[in-house]
């Protein structure tokens, strides 16, 4: 059984686990499945917007599929709840994610 299918399992039995839908986005994202990942890294953040790593993953896979606006809008919103949380080391890792994008 491959990864995906695995995953899909747990989620099939827990379906709103963030955690799960949150690696199986990123298994998606190694098989250029954007928008397989793009839909779970929403839900993600819809059940939990302070799920701080989707914002980072989502946003740098908005920058790949040419959405620029939306890639800005997702890591402006990360930063913000990264400051909300007190989480210093996301808020950083979405500012760098932030800036490069501008640098490019």
């Amino acid at each position: 059984m491959d990864r995906i299918e695995q995953l899909k399992g747990f989620l099939a039995s827990n379906p709103d686990d963030c955690f799960v839908k949150h690696a199986l986005a990123l298994e998606y994202v190694k098989r250029n499945e954007e928008v397989h990942a793009k839909e779970l890294f929403e839900q993600v953040l819809q059940t939990d917007p302070n799920y701080i790593g989707s914002y980072y993953h989502l946003g740098k896979l908005l920058e790949r599929i040419d959405d620029q606006a939306g890639a800005i809008a997702i890591y402006e919103k990360g930063m913000q709840k990264a400051q909300e949380l007190g989480d210093r080391h996301a808020y950083n890792e979405l500012r760098v994610a932030y800036e490069e994008f501008f640098d490019n």
